[in-house]
């Protein structure tokens, strides 16, 4: 199977799907990981918090931990992302040169800018991908309810999760180990409720076997 992971920034993917792709890779899946922006931000008053050399360097770390060989960057702008023409286009070409059998993405109600943007774009950019799950990245809540209507069982790979997670160390140092905490426990009360140990949800777009 091919697996394209899309995710704004690195770590993303890791917080929402990280489970989800260890499992992929584990069973011998093709994964490639698509990074929209080059992950490097700054706070309002300018001062740096991740530089691009950092996001670049945790990515691989975290990326290696999850058995993905292969990562695109498309450059964007952190915090700049915006649903255009060109942003669905440059996902699209990216989708026609792998062909991916899944794709996984940000959900469109994201309180994060960037996110929700991008969910826009992958909606119409794998229009014609039979299975697209949208996951949550993001602990922030916003107007919209998370409808987590389809599971995966990742019980045998939350370990490797949390390592992944916590090889993005600037992330951690920013966040403090709350941040690997929150997901690991929403996993845990997601696998309570499908009778498994931990599960990560998505809001299903589509899956057609």
């Amino acid at each position: 199977m091919k697996v394209l992971a899309i995710a704004g920034h690195a770590d993303d993917i890791e917080l929402g799907a990280g489970g989800s792709i260890i499992k992929h890779s584990s069973n011998d899946d093709e994964v490639t990981l698509l990074l929209i922006t080059h992950s490097e931000y700054s706070g309002y008053d300018g001062k740096l918090i991740r530089s691009r050399q950092t996001a670049a360097s945790e990515a691989q770390a975290s990326a290696d931990i999850m058995g993905i060989k292969k990562i695109i960057c498309l450059d964007y702008e952190t915090k700049e992302v915006l649903y255009t023409v060109k942003l669905i286009e440059d996902i699209n070409r990216i989708i026609d040169d792998i062909s991916p059998d899944i794709v996984y993405t940000h959900w469109d109600g994201d309180a994060n800018q960037d996110h929700s943007a991008i969910s826009q774009a992958t909606i119409i950019a794998a229009r014609k991908i039979p299975r697209v799950l949208m996951y949550r990245s993001n602990w922030n809540q916003t107007t919209r309810d998370f409808k987590g209507n389809f599971t995966i069982d990742i019980s045998n790979h939350i370990e490797d999760k949390i390592k992944a997670i916590n090889a993005h160390k600037s992330e951690v140092a920013k966040r403090g180990p709350a941040w690997a905490e929150y997901f690991m426990n929403r996993n845990r009360n997601t696998g309570i409720e499908v009778g498994v140990s931990y599960a990560e949800d998505f809001e299903l777009l589509r899956w057609v076997m």
